[in-house]
């Protein structure tokens, strides 16, 4: 089941038109939830991401869409379709039909998607650099719109490759993230991760493992430029989305890591979604 724009739905009953702006031009945002025992992990950074993101987008805001709304919407949802524990949950705003390139309206509409989430974290993950297309840098690249081609062909590139990620690239060579997640190296007791300039987008989770390394007095945490020579030089990398949480990196070109920190950091991220924080 579906829930578009407040009515529960099987996925073949939902009507999309020919005219849809987020199938037609990609005018569209999305967030992407983690729900463990119908409780929404890190909601309130999900739905202030959401809302600056209509913002910056000039989507108009309903009066209903208040964080209290929204997550009765995906509870519901999830209710619906209750077989497990851990839920994928996607939230999908677009703008509503009409016009070409300027719409005819700036109002949304909303689609909830759930799936049961079998993520399992891997104990060897290969990465490599994707040079085809650049990642282009700026506020636009921050945020998760539904244009997602450049990480589409990153990740055929990586099957084809038989790798599990590639690091999207700038317009100045420099690592932005991989297709699915943020970008994270250690070097000695420094941790460096793509700074919003780079055009990395401004992840949920990546937030917390800065929040939790800033109250860590053994390491030291920069936003900052990494090149990719800098990632083969590191001693650990690792990944971080709201769904797989952090995902250390075994290997990067010929260099092996250890995964220490990556694991670590994790243990301490599952404290904070039990928290609630």
């Amino acid at each position: 089941m579906v829930n578009f724009n407040g009515e529960l739905l099987f996925k073949e009953n939902v009507s999309l038109t020919t005219d849809n702006r987020g199938f037609k031009y990609g005018d569209g945002i999305f967030e992407t939830i983690k729900v463990i025992n119908k409780k929404i992990i890190f909601w309130e950074d999900h739905y202030f991401r959401l809302m600056a993101s209509m913002r910056m987008l000039r989507m108009k805001i309903p009066m209903e869409f208040t964080l209290e709304f929204l997550q009765e919407e995906i509870l519901k949802t999830i209710a619906v379709s209750d077989t497990g524990s851990s839920y994928r949950v996607r939230l999908n705003v677009f703008r509503k039909d009409g016009g070409f390139y300027t719409p005819t309206t700036n109002e949304v509409s909303y689609l909830i998607d759930v799936s049961l989430d079998s993520f399992t974290t891997k104990e060897t993950y290969e990465i490599d650099v994707f040079k085809d297309f650049y990642n282009y840098s700026g506020l636009l690249s921050t945020i998760k719109t539904n244009n997602r081609l450049i990480n589409t062909l990153a990740s055929i590139y990586a099957k084809e490759n038989d790798l599990d990620n590639c690091v999207l690239v700038n317009e100045r060579k420099g690592a932005v993230e991989v297709t699915n997640g943020n970008l994270f190296i250690l070097k000695g007791f420094t941790v460096k991760t793509p700074s919003l300039s780079e055009g990395c987008i401004k992840g949920i989770v990546r937030a917390k493992v800065i929040e939790i390394l800033n109250k860590n007095k053994e390491y030291t945490i920069e936003e900052t430029t990494i090149s990719p020579f800098e990632i083969q030089k590191a001693d650990e990398v690792f990944i971080t989305n709201a769904i797989m949480g952090i995902q250390p990196v075994t290997k990067y070109k010929k260099k092996k890591f250890k995964t220490d920190l990556g694991k670590k950091l994790h243990a301490s991220l599952r404290v904070l979604q039990i928290a609630g924080n």
